[in-house]
């Protein structure tokens, strides 16, 4: 057996990095997401959201036909139709909020599957319905409960509010027409900074295994600090699928005017007409129910990734899901769910700039350094120019230049060989022993005396010359 670990393959990546995350990271992997398990997702949240959604209208209008059906039995403007009416209505308004209620119930858990199948994508896991269902199964009451309890402090806010402005209107019309205004100002904010504190909560229920009260008080803690990023995360995203829902339906609300006019151009409606209009808006709905479908899965991704970034800021999640993705990459099985591990931990965080305090005196330099020059471009000095650049280590002697050199040391010559005659006729070096001269040349030998040139007896001479005139 080797004593080297063996090789594992790199990490598979998951939807975001396991790390802290920036804003623009949480905003576009909550769209990409899609992408991961469409199946499952869409599959799951638009059969929900359409049941849903057939169930409320199904019951209110069937509530509403049963009750209001008995105002054909009675004259009008008697105390008796007065009541049935008020009756009727308050009937059909209950039965619309107990099966909104009982949508949103359903919402969340959408919501909860989601944010399961978020978990399972960040350590880049892909699961079946069944697997992530499982997973939520066993919280689904507290997450109906918690929605539940936030729904009912609504309605007590806004019921406590509609019987305050009553009694003022009932004393002053203009002053309660003031506070109308008012109100509705101030509630946009305050359901906005409360729907963000809150959240998380359903995150920890499904993540945690956390109860209701301490689902609320965890989100409230891990949303501090970043409250902005969170809010802005969610408006961004329920503006774009409120413009995109807007933008769906106004052309069909166009065909569907446009149809009644076409088939019914006299205004009489007939069957045809009304069938067509009726189609038009079945239409409108199916696709505003798939633009909510996808707003939800989206918008509960874009809150599971803020709490993931939560948590990897104050608690050190993303060292946690590290160690699960490599423990589970090199072969281990059985391995503790990280999320739920080192849950309230605080880790240390750098503090913020300008928060260091009074820091101590930095060390003195040792005796015999002095104090190091300013910085800035020191004057030149002798010897090689100094480079101003860097400051000038006043305690080093500066350097005058490099000492002239007086030439190379002579070398004394190797040692003579005495077989060999040595040449006195180069010059003496004061430096070096003297070696023997050459001996001299041997004398050349006496020059042989040129012999007299013998008379030719035929010579050429110039005419009138000496030598003519002796021939002669």
């Amino acid at each position: 057996m080797s004593a080297y670990p063996a090789w594992t393959p790199a990490a598979r990546p998951g939807i975001i990095p396991l790390h802290p995350l920036g804003f623009g990271t949480i905003l576009g992997r909550s769209f990409s997401v899609l992408r991961h398990n469409p199946k499952v997702l869409l599959g799951f949240a638009l059969p929900v959201q359409v049941v849903s959604y057939l169930v409320v209208l199904l019951g209110v209008v069937g509530v509403g036909f049963l009750t209001f059906s008995r105002l054909e039995t009675l004259r009008w403007g008697t105390d008796e139709f007065e009541a049935v009416t008020a009756g009727s209505v308050a009937l059909t308004a209950a039965t619309g909020i107990v099966l909104g209620l009982a949508a949103g119930a359903m919402s969340v858990l959408v919501q909860g599957v989601v944010v399961s199948e978020v978990a399972a994508a960040v350590l880049a896991e892909k699961l079946p319905l069944r697997a992530l269902w499982r997973r939520v199964r066993p919280v689904a009451w507290r997450l109906v409960g918690f929605t539940a309890l936030v729904s009912v402090a609504v309605f007590l806010l806004l019921g406590i509010l509609v019987g305050v402005l009553f009694l003022v209107a009932q004393a002053s019309l203009p002053v309660a027409v003031g506070l109308i205004v008012l109100s509705a100002i101030g509630l946009i904010p305050l359901s906005l900074w409360l729907s963000t504190k809150l959240s998380l909560a359903a995150s920890a229920i499904i993540l945690e295994d956390a109860g209701i009260g301490q689902a609320i008080g965890r989100s409230w803690r891990l949303i501090r600090g970043r409250f902005w990023p969170a809010l802005g995360i969610i408006v961004i995203i329920s503006v774009v699928f409120s413009a995109i829902g807007q933008v769906i339906s106004i052309p069909f609300s166009f065909l569907s005017s446009g149809l009644g006019t076409i088939i019914a151009p006299t205004g009489e409606p007939d069957a045809t007409s009304i069938i067509a209009v009726l189609a038009t808006s079945v239409l409108v709905q199916v696709v505003t129910l798939a633009i909510q479908a996808v707003a939800v899965v989206v918008q509960s991704t874009a809150v599971a990734l803020i709490y993931i970034d939560c948590r990897m800021r104050r608690e050190g999640l993303d060292a946690d899901l590290l160690s699960y993705v490599d423990q589970r990459d090199a072969g281990a099985t059985g391995l503790p769910d990280p999320y739920r591990a080192h849950i309230g931990r605080e880790t240390p965080r750098p503090p913020a700039y300008g928060a260091y305090g009074v820091q101590p005196p930095s060390y003195a330099p040792p005796a015999g350094y002095a104090a190091p020059a300013p910085y800035g471009y020191a004057a030149p000095t002798p010897g090689y120019p100094q480079d101003g650049g860097y400051p000038q280590n006043g305690s080093y002697p500066q350097n005058n230049g490099y000492p002239q050199n007086n030439g190379y040391p002579q070398n004394n010559g190797y040692p003579q060989d005495g077989r060999y005659p040595q040449d006195d006729s180069y010059p003496q070096d004061g430096s070096s022993p003297q070696a023997a001269a050459y001996p001299p040349a041997p004398p050349a030998p006496p020059a042989t005396p040129a012999t007299p040139e013998e008379q030719s007896p035929t010579r050429w001479a110039a005419p009138g010359s000496s030598e003519d005139r002796d021939d002669r």
